[in-house]
Order: structure tokens, then sequence, then C-alpha cells
């Protein structure tokens, strides 16, 4: 196979593709955000992402997102996003796919669980997880004395899959590096504004937010867990679901309005019956719902700063107020209907115990329950905080089904 020589995208520089060692491509034609692009893909991390928990449960029926499609789905929205406004599509869509990798089995429930259990190591936190990840934990390069880098990654495409540029001691609820990672994380942020994410982590969120808005209503509706006709009479639960959790300074008004503004779209569904033509009707929903989202955030970046390649810290992604109520008044709709249903609080205790259980059992079974990665951690470690974080460390990285069957296999039914 002969490849056509790649073009490295001029609005990018060398320090923005240096990596932390550097490691020459072993052939000529892609880029060296391509070739970040390519190593995300390949690694096992995003491959498990198939088998953890999205919103609803992987397995339960064929249709709904895993946090793999989910992935998949952000990052579409993002490389298309992101080439409009003049950021490298490779290094958006890395970003995309990087930003779930570090979520533990049952999502943000499984995040909570490891977050209780690691207060006195410093925490844990998904997006930090991530950067540990592609930092450390998915070995591709190692240095001279045979460390694991992670995948290497470009100084850019890092930044990009950085969320929450800080770490615990800034904030202890959501962070984006774990103390023992603080040297690469330097290296990742030299010569960034401190506490400033640059606009491709910024188009990176944007389209997170898009994505499973929008798609987590698509899943609500097909498997009847959200009803069409429940919207406005339960639009009370919804705004004060959409201030806990989503968008904190929204007012009652703009939650009504941002319904209004929806059911008054072309592409809204009036009814759903789960018929072929309703199901195309939902499909054209989701697409027209992400093109708005977008579009509206393209313009008014577009209006603010002009015409030029808007990359790293020379601009702002900007979301007018409206698109940003509206999104979060469409994910108060899985919030409400779904993950805080009674049923998923139920399975979310019986998750969180069998986490608990789960790091327990590594922890006083180790070495023997430690996979090869992490055996070799737990033997460099010198106390049990250090111990601890091994062991959070591979239980995060465990799918939804790979958790019961460790579980099962250390603990028994």
């Amino acid at each position: 196979m002969v490849l056509r020589p790649a073009h490295e995208n001029q609005a990018y520089s060398d320090f923005d593709r240096e990596r932390f060692l550097d490691e020459p491509a072993k052939r000529k034609g892609r880029t060296e955000f391509a070739r970040d692009r390519a190593r995300i893909i390949h690694s096992f991390a995003l491959r498990r992402l198939a088998a953890k928990t999205q919103v609803a449960v992987p397995w339960a029926s064929d249709f709904p997102r895993t946090r793999l499609s989910h992935s998949l789905e952000c990052a579409q929205v993002g490389r298309e996003l992101g080439a409009a406004l003049g950021a490298d599509p490779d290094l958006m869509e890395s970003a995309c796919l990087a930003h779930d990798l570090g979520h533990p089995p049952f999502g943000h429930n499984g995040e909570q669980a490891l977050a209780r259990i690691a207060s006195e190591i410093g925490g844990f936190e998904g997006n930090a997880q991530s950067f540990r990840l592609l930092t450390r934990i998915e070995a591709k390069t190692v240095d001279a004395d045979g460390i694991s880098v992670g995948l290497n990654l470009s100084r850019a495409t890092l930044d990009a899959a950085t969320k929450y540029p800080w770490s615990s001691l800034e904030n202890s609820r959501k962070f984006g590096v774990y103390e023992d990672d603080q040297i690469i994380f330097d290296w990742v942020r030299q010569s960034a504004p401190e506490g400033k994410t640059c606009i491709e982590a910024q188009i990176m969120d944007w389209s997170d937010d898009v994505a499973y808005s929008v798609h987590d209503l698509e899943d609500g509706l097909v498997t009847g867990q959200i009803q069409l006709a429940d919207l406005e009479k339960d639009i009370t639960s919804l705004y004060e679901t959409a201030v806990k959790d989503y968008l904190p300074y929204l007012t009652m008004r703009e939650a009504e309005e941002a319904l209004v503004a929806l059911r008054n779209l072309s592409c809204w569904p009036k009814e759903f019956d789960r018929s072929h033509r309703h199901l195309a009707q939902l499909k054209d929903l989701t697409s027209q719902l992400i093109g708005r989202f977008a579009l509206a955030a393209e313009r008014e970046t577009r209006n603010h700063f002009g015409d030029g390649d808007l990359v790293r810290y020379e601009a702002n992604l900007l979301v007018p107020r409206a698109q940003k109520v509206e999104v979060a008044l469409l994910k108060s709709m899985a919030g409400f209907y779904i993950i805080r249903a009674e049923k998923s609080q139920e399975r979310y205790a019986k998750q969180q115990q069998l986490i608990g259980e789960l790091v327990e059992a590594v922890f006083a079974q180790a070495p023997s329950s430690l996979e090869s990665f992490f055996l070799q951690e737990w033997n460099k470690a010198n106390t049990d905080k250090e111990r601890l974080r091994v062991v959070i460390d591979q239980v995060a990285s465990l799918t939804d089904v790979g958790a019961y069957a460790l579980h099962e296999k250390l603990i028994g039914a």
C-alpha cells in the first residue's frame, strides 16, 4: 500500500506536535495527529468501552448506546465542528475518542464508588483516569528504564483531551490529573494559560454534551423509558434535574421556553409508536438536533473570532445560551426518567457494593489477583496507599461484564 504524503496543519507548531519521548514515525505519509488517532483506535482502553455503561446497561437490550458508541458519535461531531473552525480533524477525533477512556465499570455510578474508596489517596476522577491511561497505563511506549509513558501522544492531543486542566488540590471533585502524573501533565501544559482549556478541548466538551443529550433521548424513546406525552407535565422535575446536574443557573422560564422551542421544531415528533415511519423520523430528529447545536456554536464562535484557523489558545468556543439550555433540558430527560428512576437506584446500590467488595478482594488476594501491567506496578509500590492506587487502576479498567466476572472469581456469587 502506498500512502499519499499527508500535510501537517500549519496552524499548529512543532511544539504542539512534540511527544514526551521523541519517537520518529516508522513510515512516511501520516501527520503526527493521525498517528495519535491510530494509537487511540488500536488501544485496549477504547475497545473495552464497548462493554461499559453509557446510561443503560450494555447487555439489557441491543439498542442503547455503550460508552464506545457514544465516544464514536462524539468523535464524529467533534471532528466536523473542529474542522469547520480550523482545528485539525484527526486531533479533534483523537480528543473525543479519548475523553471517556478513564470511565470505570458502571459509568458515573462506578466513578462515585471509586472516588469514595480513593478519598485518602488523592481521589478518583474519570477525566484524571483518562489522562493516566493515555500517559501511563496503556503501554505503547517505554522510556530508557522500561517505564511506560502510555501512548506517548502529542502535546496538543493530550491537551485537547483535558477537560479539567488542574489537580485535585485545586478542586477535589472535578480534576484532570493525579499527583503522581503531575510531571507529564506539567509538560503538556507548558505555556498554557493556567486553568484554561484550549479551544479543541472546549469543542470536545461541547461535542460530548451534544452527542449524549441527543442520543440518550433517542435511546429513551426507543426503549420506552421516555414518553413524549410526559414532558410537559413533568417540566418542573426536568427543570430541577437540569439545575442540579447540568446547568446550575438555569431558570424555570428558560426551561419552559426551551421545551416549547424544541417541540416547535419541524423535526420534533408529535408521537412515537416505534413504527418504521416514526423510527425514521426519530433518526432525522437526532441528525437535525446535532446540526442545530453544532452550527449554533460554529456561528457564534465565527461571529466573535472571525474566519481564520481557530486553534489552541487563540479563541474560545462560544455557544448561545438558548442552545446550552436546550441541551441541558435534553440531558435532564434521561437524567429524570432513566438515571433517577427507582429501578435504576436499586441497581446502582448493588453496583457500588460490588465495586467496594471487588477492590477489597483484589487488594487482599494480590499479587495473584492482578493483571500483568498492574502486577509490575504493585511490585514497585512501597506503601499500602500506592498499592491501593494500583488496585483501583485495575478495577477501573474493567468492563461491566469483567467486573461481575472478576467478582465471582474472587468472591463468588
